[in-house]
């Protein structure tokens, strides 16, 4: 199915580590790398797969407490919206889903660039419009990390507990996906091999993020991740050209 296995997978490994410094989350690399290697569709599939290792990863190593309030009006109509968009992943044609990927890396990394302060009020709507706009753009084009990012940093949350939480949503939003993928016939047989694999990168890359954390600021390395959003938005787009 994979031409280059070895590099797929250490591709993938980057995307770990990429998402646990950045705090976006693997998918808003995972997906647009996994693209060059199969079908818009698979990779949906293959995403929801890789990113369920992911989050058990991050809530094994970032054990230090879940934010109940933001699990709930953030969690649910996440949970809720990605099985409405994952439906709908079934209506578009893969290229125009890939083609909307790259113009929405090109627009959130743009945006959050240029509005480094800009935050959310951290109030009880705006969690909820943050889970309901990630899950779904999360159902229909893989991902929507980058928002639910937004979301929760506007209520300040210590870094911990800021990973724990949304690992835990992204864990129900991925579990909740991946049985309408399988469903649509997004997942298959030929597909299986990859998981044992994918869960030893997911593991191995947010032990290295974790680590990496511990030496450099968050911030500074926040603006390398999104010129790199940046470039494999634009990278995607020139395809269609």
């Amino acid at each position: 199915m994979i031409d280059n296995l070895v590099l797929f997978l250490l591709l993938a490994l980057l995307a770990e580590v990429l998402g646990t410094i950045g705090g976006f989350g693997s998918s808003l690399f995972f997906v647009p790398i996994a693209a060059y290697f199969m079908d818009f569709h698979a990779v949906l599939g293959v995403t929801a797969l890789f990113h369920v290792s992911s989050n058990l990863s991050k809530i094994i190593l970032f054990k230090k407490g879940v934010d109940r309030f933001l699990l709930l009006n953030l969690g649910i109509p996440a949970v809720v919206c990605v099985v409405i968009g994952a439906f709908l992943s079934n209506n578009f044609d893969s290229k125009y889903l890939e083609f909307g990927l790259g113009a929405l890396l090109i627009l959130l990394s743009s945006f959050l660039f240029l509005y480094k302060d800009f935050q959310w009020r951290p109030s009880r709507t705006n969690a909820i419009f943050g889970g309901v706009i990630s899950g779904f753009l999360a159902g229909l084009l893989g991902t929507g990390g980058a928002i639910r990012g937004m979301a929760l940093a506007s209520f300040r949350l210590k870094m911990e507990v800021f990973i724990a939480t949304s690992a835990l949503i992204d864990l129900a939003i991925d579990a909740s996906r991946s049985i309408v993928y399988v469903g649509q016939g997004y997942v298959n047989a030929s597909m299986l091999y990859l998981i044992p694999m994918l869960i030893a990168v997911s593991f191995a890359g947010t032990f290295i993020g974790k680590k990496i954390l511990q030496y450099i600021s968050e911030e500074r390395f926040k603006t390398i991740v999104l010129a790199l959003i940046f470039i494999q938005g634009i990278l995607i787009v020139v395809k269609f050209v």
